[in-house]
């Protein structure tokens, strides 16, 4: 018995060979993209998973790097300004090194070792991919912000009434610094350039927001106003005050926000420009 030709099927006519349709053979549909804050929480909790057995010990170098810089400033800063000023950039000091060093040298790793594959071959967001490593990575600055703070306060002989600021000041200077850590990290052409970078930027973070303003040179203040955290450290150092200028702790947190989204989007737009080669 002879067969029909398969071209002499009409559209849409069952096979003879699999019982499917011609249409159905052509191509299957792909499922559709995951909407991003779906896609977001589940990044942010596969990271925040993956990395806290690994990223812990770290944050404990961290928080006692922050405080022993605090007990070395002890000998030469008495009080007033200059005590609110090394408090306040030890504090963020934890959110630079988590944030932005240690997501530098993530990114990095991953863009080298063809990591970044595995998140293009899945149906998220870039946005979600960014967002939700930045967000697990400054999740774990929390303890060793507040801890710093309050160790610092103490030693010093500041106020702590105000510490609540910190709600704030970790996640805007979080988001600013994370963005910078992703951007470095992807866009840096090999993994030990990312690494480098990343502990630049925690050695200027460390420069420029720990030391006193006041005691920097004139060029050095103005890389100082580039530096993302620096608000950060202003925002809460101002709280350290017995009346503390809210709106100036308002507008520092305002560009930390600004500069968070810009950084992130940048970020964002490292990881399409790194996840398509």
């Amino acid at each position: 018995m002879s067969t029909v030709p398969a071209e002499a099927l009409p559209t849409g006519a069952p096979s003879v060979r699999t019982g499917a349709t011609a249409d159905d053979e052509a191509a299957a549909p792909l499922a559709p993209r995951a909407r991003l804050l779906p896609a977001l929480a589940a990044v942010y909790r596969a990271q925040l998973s993956r990395a806290r057995v690994a990223r812990i010990p770290l944050l404990f170098v961290a928080t006692f790097q922050s405080i022993g810089i605090m007990v070395l400033m002890r000998g030469v800063v008495d009080g007033g300004s200059e005590a609110r000023a090394v408090v306040a950039g030890s504090t963020v000091l934890v959110v630079a090194f988590v944030a932005l060093n240690l997501l530098a040298q993530y990114f990095g790793q991953l863009r080298a070792t063809g990591g970044l594959d595995h998140y293009a071959t899945l149906p998220v967001p870039p946005a979600a991919v960014v967002l939700g490593a930045a967000g697990a990575y400054a999740s774990f600055t929390v303890p060793g912000t507040a801890v710093t703070a309050v160790v610092g306060s103490l030693l010093f002989g500041l106020p702590l009434g105000h510490l609540w600021i910190l709600a704030a000041v970790v996640p805007l200077a979080g988001a600013a610094l994370a963005g910078l850590g992703a951007a470095l990290g992807l866009l840096a052409p090999r993994q030990e350039l990312a690494t480098l970078l990343g502990q630049l930027g925690m050695s200027a973070a460390l420069l420029l927001g720990v030391l006193p303003a006041e005691r920097l040179p004139e060029p050095i203040g103005w890389a100082r106003d580039l530096l993302p955290s620096t608000y950060g450290v202003e925002a809460l150092a101002r709280t350290f005050d017995r009346s503390p200028d809210w709106a100036a702790v308002a507008l520092d947190l305002a560009v930390c926000a600004v500069v968070g989204v810009v950084s992130l989007a940048v970020a964002t737009w490292a990881y399409r420009r790194a996840a398509v080669r």
